[in-house]
């Protein structure tokens, strides 16, 4: 190579930029030191005990207290089961009928319905073959008698019979114009009435079991009084005035 071309190279490198600053020895120990003191000082930091502040502390024992004591509570249904104690109490004692129907020789359930509903007889009523059944809904005290003796008094001509138990204990009673009569032995009324009559006295069946088993089942407080008379009316001949009083049933 001629001298030319290394005064040309050495011409070159000098117009190269520098490709990086080049630190000393001295440079290096001071960052090594700075970085070491860094270290040190967040280890430090590292090995102090947590303190938290009281607002903190509160939020941790809130999350980790014991629920408060539920055993003052008393449940929802606590007011249900004790009315439905009461009732069996009663029932037991015999203040309250366990169970009672009116058993008619009428043959349209809604017909014995409508005459519920005019006598202010709260009942659902059954049909059957052997004749309509009236399950009152009014258990308390003297309410079934109440109940039959209106409804007797208010339709002219019908008879019914009243069967009640209270404290297991079966009464059975023929009831004509108002005036109880002649007093049955509970076996002679199951022997001629539907099979569902004895099975509602003694509480092995509900009506609500024998409406899914398919009975016709009519409910007195869904009608008011004209469309009880309009059912009526489409069961019987009135005499003048049109009162059920004066007129009969067929």
């Amino acid at each position: 190579m001629s001298t030319d071309e290394h005064d040309n190279n050495d011409n070159k490198d000098q117009d190269l930029p520098d490709s990086g600053h080049h630190l000393s020895e001295e440079e290096v120990e001071r960052a090594l030191a700075s970085f070491e003191a860094e270290f040190n000082q967040d280890q430090d930091q590292a090995d102090q005990p947590v303190e938290y502040s009281e607002s903190s502390v509160d939020d941790e024992a809130g999350l980790n207290s014991e629920p408060a004591d539920q055993s003052s509570v008393e449940p929802d249904g606590a007011d249900g089961v004790e009315a439905d104690f009461d009732q069996e109490l009663e029932g037991l004692i015999g203040n309250r009928a366990k169970a009672a129907v009116m058993v008619t020789r009428l043959a349209s359930a809604e017909l014995l319905a409508a005459f519920c509903q005019i006598s202010d007889i709260s009942a659902w009523c059954i049909q059957a073959r052997e004749g309509a059944v009236a399950v009152l809904r009014n258990l308390d005290g003297d309410g079934p008698e109440a109940a039959i003796r209106d409804l007797t008094t208010v339709v002219s001509g019908l008879s019914a019979i009243l069967a009640v138990n209270r404290a297991d204990k079966l009464e059975v009673t023929l009831w004509i114009s108002g005036r109880s009569g002649q007093t049955l032995a509970p076996p002679i009324l199951f022997a001629a009435t539907a099979d569902f009559v004895e099975d509602l006295m003694i509480g092995t069946t509900t009506v609500d079991r024998l409406r899914q088993d398919g009975a016709a089942v009519f409910d007195s407080g869904e009608y008011n009084r004209e469309k009880a008379m309009g059912i009526i009316a489409s069961h019987t001949r009135f005499g003048a005035g049109g009162s059920t009083r004066q007129g009969r049933v067929e």
